[in-house]
C-alpha cells in the first residue's frame, strides 16, 4: 500500500507508517511507543500533476480573520446549531492536530453578488434567540460563500472572538437574568498526556465555556482563548508566555509549569502556525449546480433536516421575496407576539405550508419543483393567515407551549381555518361559533391525549386533509368523519372504554393534565383566564404526617396517597375560587357549593362521601361521572355518522 502511494503521489516512504489518500489529502499514520499519530498532507502541497483536487490550506487565525470580511453564508444555509460541548471537541481536535474535514467555498463573481442574499456568521450566539444577520457586502473586492463548514467556522469564531450565551439551570426562559454570556477558556494546567476517563476519543485539553475567569481555582490556570489572537508575531507571544509563567503562584510545581508552557505553545501554533484549515473553492456560477453541491456536501455532519432542504429550495426560487427572513420572522411572531407563548419551528411552518397548499405531505425532492414552489409563494399570505388564526384559536383553548404535545395535531385545525378564512370562532354569544369551537377543542384535545399524531404522522395528515376537503363546503368542523378516518388507521381521536381508563390514570403535574381536565367542562376560552389545577380533597391532607395522624391503616394510607393526584381528585378553578377554597375547612367549603357547582365540576352529589375516610369511594364515584361525561361528549351524532364506503 505504501509503495502504491509513493508511486502515485510521489511521497517518500516513511518507515513504520501507513499512508492512504482521503478527502483532505494524504493521511499518514505514524506509530510511536505510546500512540498512533495522524498527519495530513493537503493535495495542493503534493508536487504531482495527478493531484485529484486543487485544495488549499490556511491557518485558523487566517480563516477566522476572513469570516464576515470575505467569507459569508448563503441563504440556503441552516442556522447554527452546535452545542458548547461540540465546540470544545472541535478545539480539542485542533490542538491534537486532528483533521476536522475540509471546507467548501463558492467564489461569487462581482456581477452575481446582488442576485443573492448573504448572511453574516454569528459571533455572539444566544441559545434562545440568535438568527444570522444579513450582510452588507457592497464594495467588497472578493467574496466567497461557505457551502459546507458553517458549524465549524461559526464555532471557531465564537471560541476565538465571540461568546455563547446560555441559560442558568432552573431559571425561567423568559427571565432576562437567566441568560449569561460565556467565553471559551483553556486550563493551561491540564496535562493532555494524562489518560482521559473515556479513552483516546475523549477530550484531552481543558477547554470549557465559563461566564468569567475563575479566581483562586486550585490546580487550574484558566486562559481566555480569544487572547491568543493578540499575538500576530512569535516574539510577542514568547514575551507574553514568559511574563505569564513568572506570574504563576509560588506553589506551582515544575511539572505544572512545563504543562503550562506546553499548552500555551500548542494553542499558539494550532491557531497561528499550523495550516489545518483545508478548503476547496467552487467557481461555477450556476446556482442550481451550487445548490446540488450544497445538499450533497451537507449529507454528513449536522444533517440537513427536510425543512432545511425545503427552505433552501424556497430561498433559491422565490422571486422578489426574502423567504428566509419571511419564514424565520413568522416563526418568531407566532411564538412571541400572540396572546400566549408558543414553541413552533420552521419545520412546523413549512410542513403546514405543504398541507395548506394541497401538495404532497411527505418531504421528497420531487415535491420541490418550480411549479410547486411558485404555488407556495402565491399562497404564502393565505398560509400565514391560516396558521395565525389556527394558533390563536388553539391558544384561546388554553393550549400553548406548556401543554401542546404535538405540533402536527394543530395542522388539521389550520387547514380548516384556511378553508374558511372569514370564520370567527372565538365568540361567547354566537351559538354556531360556540358549537363549532367546542367541537374543534374536543377533537384536538382528544387527539393530543390519545397520541394520534405521535410517530410517523404524514399519512394521518394526508387522510385528514382529504376528509376536510370532502366537507369543505360545510361550515361545521367534521369531527365524526375525522374520528372515523383516524380509526381506519388503527388510532383513536375519541374515547372508547380503553382510552377512558387511560384518561383516568393521568396525574397532577403532567403536560397533559390541563388538557384532560378541560374536557370535563363545556368552556372554550381556557386561554383567556389563568385557571389553576386544584386538588378537590386538598393536597395537604395527604402528607405522610397527616395520613399517619388520620388513623388509617398502612395499606389504606398507601391507596390514598396513590389516588390523591389522579384526575378523579382534580378540577380547574380560577385563582380567586382556589383561594376561597383554601381559606375554609374542606368539608365546610364543599357543603356550601350549590348543585350547579357540583354538576359543573362533576362532584358526586353525596355529602356522606365528603368525609376523609370515604375518600376512596369519593374518587370512585367521581371517576364514574367522568366516564359518563366522556361517553356523552364523544358519542357520534347519528345524523353525522359517515355512511359506510
Amino acid at each position: 500500500m505504501a509503495d502504491a502511494c509513493r508511486s502515485k503521489h510521489n511521497l517518500p516512504l516513511i518507515w513504520n507508517c501507513l499512508v492512504s489518500s482521503g478527502k483532505e489529502g494524504i493521511y499518514s499514520w505514524r506509530r510511536t511507543p505510546r500512540r498512533f499519530i495522524l498527519t495530513v498532507t493537503p493535495y495542493y502541497r503534493i508536487r504531482s500533476r495527478t493531484a485529484p483536487v486543487p485544495y488549499q490550506a490556511c491557518t485558523v487565525a487566517t480563516a477566522v480573520s476572513r469570516l464576515n470580511v470575505q467569507y459569508f453564508l448563503p441563504a440556503i444555509q441552516r442556522e447554527f446549531v452546535w452545542r458548547p460541548d461540540q465546540i470544545v471537541q472541535l478545539f480539542d481536535s485542533i490542538m491534537r492536530n486532528y483533521p476536522f474535514s475540509t471546507f467548501l467555498l463558492w467564489d461569487l463573481k462581482p456581477e452575481n453578488r446582488d442576485r443573492w442574499d448573504v448572511y453574516r456568521f454569528i459571533e455572539h450566539f444566544h441559545a434562545n434567540e440568535t438568527h444570522n444577520e444579513l450582510a452588507a457586502t457592497a464594495g467588497l473586492p472578493q467574496m466567497a460563500l461557505v457551502l459546507d463548514g458553517q458549524q465549524r467556522f461559526t464555532s471557531l469564531l465564537i471560541g476565538l472572538k465571540g461568546s455563547y450565551t446560555l441559560k442558568r439551570k432552573y431559571k425561567r426562559q423568559g427571565d432576562p437574568a437567566a441568560w449569561v454570556r460565556h467565553h471559551l477558556y483553556l486550563d493551561l494546567f491540564q496535562d493532555p498526556d494524562r489518560e482521559p476517563d473515556d479513552g483516546d476519543l475523549g477530550v484531552r485539553y481543558g477547554f470549557a465555556f465559563l461566564p468569567q475567569r475563575p479566581e483562586g481555582d486550585a490546580g487550574r490556570q484558566w486562559f481566555r482563548v480569544s487572547e491568543i489572537l493578540d499575538f500576530d508575531s512569535e516574539d510577542r507571544f514568547e514575551q507574553f508566555k514568559y511574563e505569564e509563567r513568572d506570574k504563576l503562584p509560588d506553589d506551582t510545581t515544575r511539572g505544572q509549569q512545563r504543562v503550562f508552557e506546553k499548552n500555551l505553545d500548542r494553542l499558539y501554533r494550532a491557531v497561528w502556525k499550523n495550516e489545518s484549515v483545508s478548503y476547496y473553492t467552487e467557481h461555477d456560477q450556476d446556482y442550481d449546480r451550487v445548490l446540488d453541491i450544497f445538499v450533497r456536501a451537507n449529507e454528513g455532519g449536522t444533517k440537513l433536516s427536510k425543512s432545511d432542504l425545503l427552505l433552501s429550495m424556497v430561498t433559491s426560487k422565490w422571486a422578489g421575496v426574502n423567504a428566509r427572513e419571511e419564514i424565520y420572522g413568522f416563526v418568531d411572531r407566532i411564538n412571541q407576539q400572540l396572546a400566549r407563548k408558543n414553541d413552533f419551528d420552521k419545520d412546523f411552518v413549512l410542513k403546514t405550508s405543504l398541507v395548506v397548499a394541497d401538495l404532497p405531505v411527505q418531504y421528497k425532492v420531487d415535491t420541490f419543483s418550480n411549479q410547486n414552489l411558485a404555488l407556495i409563494q402565491r399562497k404564502w399570505e393565505a398560509v400565514k393567515a391560516a396558521i395565525e388564526a389556527g394558533v390563536n384559536l388553539v391558544n384561546w383553548f388554553g393550549i400553548d407551549r406548556d401543554n401542546l404535545t404535538s405540533a402536527n395535531a394543530q395542522i388539521p385545525v389550520i387547514y380548516y381555518m384556511a378553508q374558511h378564512p372569514n370564520l370567527e370562532l372565538r365568540s361567547a354569544t354566537d351559538a354556531g361559533a360556540v358549537r363549532n369551537a367546542s367541537a374543534i377543542r374536543r377533537w384536538l384535545t382528544a387527539a393530543l391525549l390519545n397520541g394520534v399524531f405521535g410517530g410517523a404522522s404524514d399519512n394521518i395528515l394526508k387522510d385528514i386533509r382529504r376528509v376536510l376537503q370532502e366537507h369543505g363546503d360545510k361550515p361545521d368542523f367534521p369531527i365524526d368523519a375525522l374520528n372515523a378516518e383516524v380509526a381506519k388507521a388503527g388510532r383513536t381521536s375519541r374515547f372508547d372504554d380503553a382510552a377512558i381508563e387511560n384518561f383516568l390514570e393521568i396525574t397532577y403535574g403532567r403536560r397533559a393534565t390541563f388538557l384532560a381536565l378541560s374536557l370535563l367542562y363545556d368552556d372554550n376560552s381556557w386561554g383567556s383566564m389563568a385557571f389553576q389545577q386544584d386538588h378537590i380533597f386538598p393536597r395537604s391532607h395527604f402528607t405522610p404526617k397527616r395520613l399517619t395522624a388520620s388513623g388509617l391503616s398502612a395499606q389504606k394510607q398507601e391507596r390514598y396517597a396513590a389516588l390523591a393526584d389522579r384526575i378523579g381528585n382534580l378540577q380547574l378553578l380560577l385563582p380567586h375560587e382556589n383561594q376561597a377554597k383554601s381559606d375554609r375547612e374542606f368539608k365546610e367549603w364543599l357543603l356550601t357549593r350549590d348543585a350547579d357547582y357540583r354538576r359543573r365540576h362533576l362532584i358526586p352529589d353525596k355529602p356522606d362521601l365528603y368525609e376523609f375516610d370515604r375518600f376512596e369511594e369519593f374518587v370512585a364515584a367521581r371517576e364514574e361521572l367522568i366516564r359518563d361525561r366522556l361517553r356523552v361528549v364523544f358519542t357520534p351524532s347519528p345524523e353525522r355518522i359517515p355512511a359506510p364506503a
